[in-house]
C-alpha cells in the first residue's frame, strides 16, 4: 500500500481506496481516471488478546468476522450495523459506523484503540494502541469518519465486550409515530439506556412481517424494540420501568421475550426490514440523518408532509435511541421524473434534520450524496477549515477526490446549481 500511494503521489495519480462497497452514500465510487485501491484481500485476524479484551486485524475483515472469531470465549464486538455480514472494518473506520446496539455501547469511533495508516506520501504512521489511552493529540478521532480522505488503514485495533448475563427484549406498538417517538425520549429521559433501540412504522412493520413472519403486530403505526442487557436482576426491574413508560405513551400492545429464540426472532425483522421494503417498492432510496431524541415527533410528523407534498412512500426504520434516521424512499425508477423526486425529497428530510438542531449523516458518511448539501449545515468558514485538515494530510488532494466536500463545477454552473427555481443555490460559495 505504501509503495502505490507513493508511486501515485509522485505522478500526480488520483486514489480512491474501497473495502467492501457497502457504502449508501457513493464514499468508494471509483474515478474514471484513478486507481481503485481495493483492501478486501487484507482479510486476516493479526491478534486476538482476551486479557486485555483487544483484536488486531487487517481492515478487509468482515465487521461480523471478529465476533465470530472470539465468540466461542464469550465475547463480542459491539458495532453492528446492518451489513456486518459483509462490510469490513477498514470502512467501519472510514465511515464510523454505528449499529443497532450503538446507543449503549458508542459507535465505531467508540470502539477502536488504534490504526495503522498508509498517507498519501507513502509514510506509514500509527495512531492510538492497545489501550484506551494515547499520547498526543486524538489523531485517530480525527481518522475515523474520514471516509478515505486523510489516509489509507491498513490495520484496526478495536475492543471486544463480554456478552451481558441476560438479555431481554420489549416489542411495544403504538396507534401513532409520535408516541412511538416521545416514548422514545421519556425512557432516555428517565435515565435507561437500553442496549439497543429500534423503531419501525406501519409500511415497514407490514413489510418485514410479510417476509420473515416473526409476529409483529399489525394494527399499529410504530413498533418500537427495546433490548435491555446485563444482570438479571437489573434487566427484570429495567423492563417494568420501559413497559410503564410506554403505557403512559399510549402503547396498545408489549410483549416481553422469554427465552433467547424469541428475542432473536424480535430482531429478525428488523435485521431484514431494508431486503424486506425492496418487495414492496420497485426501487428505494434510503437516507441517513440524525436528530435530537426529542425531536422525533416533529421530524415524523414533516416526513408525512414531504411524502404527500412529493407523492411518494416512506417506510422509516431507525436507530430510535440515539436519533439516527433511516427513511426509505419509495418509488420506481421506470417512471420518468421519479428518481429526480426521491432525490428532492432526500434532500428535504436532511434539510429538516439540520433545522431541528440534527446532522445531515449518522453513520452513512457523506460521499457524493450529501456533499452538495454540505453548506446547509456549514457556513464556507467551517468547510475552509475542514479543508485545511484535509490539506495537511493530502496536500495534493489525491486521495478519494469529489467527496465530502462540496464542488462547483462548470456543468453544475450552468444547470441545477447555478439558478434553481429562480434562485441561486448557496450564493456563498465563490463561483468560476
Amino acid at each position: 500500500v505504501s509503495r502505490v500511494l507513493k508511486y501515485c503521489n509522485d505522478r500526480n495519480i488520483r486514489v480512491v481506496p474501497r473495502g467492501s462497497g457497502t457504502s449508501l452514500s457513493g464514499g468508494a465510487l471509483p474515478l474514471e481516471d484513478a486507481v481503485l485501491l481495493v483492501m478486501s484481500r487484507f482479510n486476516r485476524i493479526l491478534e486476538i488478546d482476551f486479557p486485555n479484551r483487544i483484536v488486531v486485524a487487517q481492515p478487509g475483515v468482515t465487521n461480523l468476522g471478529i465476533t465470530t472469531a472470539v465468540e466461542q470465549e464469550g465475547f463480542y464486538y459491539a458495532p453492528d450495523p446492518s451489513s456486518q455480514i459483509a462490510c469490513s472494518i477498514g470502512g467501519n473506520v472510514a465511515e464510523n459506523s454505528g449499529g443497532v446496539h450503538c446507543l449503549k455501547y458508542g459507535l465505531t469511533a467508540n470502539n477502536v484503540l488504534g490504526i495503522e495508516m498508509v498517507l498519501m506520501n507513502g509514510e506509514v504512521v500509527r495512531l492510538g494502541g492497545k489501550h484506551l489511552d494515547a499520547e498526543g493529540y486524538d489523531l485517530l478521532g480525527v481518522m475515523t469518519g474520514s471516509e478515505g480522505l486523510l489516509g489509507v488503514v491498513t490495520e484496526v485495533t478495536v475492543r471486544i465486550l463480554k456478552k451481558p448475563e441476560t438479555a431481554r427484549a420489549l416489542l411495544i406498538g403504538f396507534p401513532t409515530s409520535e408516541q412511538g417517538g416521545q416514548c422514545v425520549a421519556d425512557i432516555i429521559g428517565a435515565g435507561i439506556i437500553p442496549g439497543g433501540m429500534e423503531m419501525m412504522d406501519r409500511p415497514a412493520i407490514h413489510a418485514a412481517e410479510d417476509f420473515v413472519r416473526v409476529g409483529y403486530p399489525l394494527d399499529v403505526e410504530a413498533l418500537l424494540i427495546v433490548e435491555l442487557d446485563g444482570p438479571a436482576v437489573e434487566v427484570d426491574h429495567l423492563i417494568g420501568l420501559v413497559e410503564a413508560i410506554a403505557y403512559r405513551n399510549g402503547s396498545t400492545t408489549c410483549r416481553i421475550s422469554q427465552s433467547e429464540q424469541e428475542r432473536l426472532s424480535f430482531w429478525a425483522g428488523r435485521k431484514a426490514a431494508f431486503p424486506a421494503v425492496g418487495r414492496i417498492s420497485p426501487d428505494y432510496y434510503c437516507m441517513d440523518g440524525t436528530i435530537p431524541r426529542k425531536e422525533l415527533p416533529r421530524v415524523l410528523h414533516g416526513m408525512r408532509e414531504l411524502s404527500e407534498k412529493y407523492g411518494l412512500g416512506v417506510a422509516n426504520v431507525f436507530h430510535a435511541g440515539d436519533g439516527n434516521l433511516h427513511p426509505l424512499i419509495l418509488y420506481d425508477a421506470n417512471v420518468p421524473g421519479a428518481l429526480d423526486k426521491a432525490e428532492s425529497f432526500g434532500a428535504d428530510i436532511l434539510r429538516l434534520c439540520v433545522k431541528v438542531g440534527g446532522v445531515l449523516t449518522g453513520e452513512h458518511g457523506v460521499g457524493v450524496e450529501k456533499r452538495d448539501l454540505m453548506p446547509e449545515m456549514f457556513n464556507q468558514i467551517d468547510l475552509d477549515q475542514q479543508m485545511r485538515v484535509k490539506c495537511a494530510f493530502d496536500p495534493n488532494h489525491l486521495l478519494n477526490p469529489g467527496k465530502v466536500f462540496p464542488q462547483l463545477r462548470r456543468c453544475a454552473e450552468l444547470g441545477r446549481m447555478h439558478v434553481h427555481r429562480g434562485e441561486t443555490a448557496f450564493p456563498d460559495i465563490p463561483r468560476f
